[in-house]
């Protein structure tokens, strides 16, 4: 059964992994890359509906990958530099 995310709606990173069906360790991933956006509150992160469907849109796979070839830039520079 899928849930439907609703634009307006705020939610967990817990209700999050579980609308994607991705791990905690992923979901952090996520939000220190910048590639979903969530606020902080009580020290725990809030996203917005409207995140979590940018995120599973086609758009954001060209982001995605970007971040990925700077991520293996820098860690072939530093091997490199070995």
């Amino acid at each position: 059964m899928t849930e439907e995310v609703k634009p307006n709606a705020i939610y967990t990173t817990k209700e999050t992994e579980q609308l994607l069906r991705i791990s905690n360790s992923t979901i952090k991933r996520l939000l220190k890359n910048g590639l979903i956006r969530a606020n902080k509150v009580g020290g725990q992160y809030r996203i917005l509906g409207k995140e979590i469907l940018r995120l599973i849109s086609p758009g954001l796979e060209k982001k995605a990958i970007k971040s990925y070839l700077k991520t293996k830039s820098k860690v072939v520079n530093k091997i490199n530099k070995w």
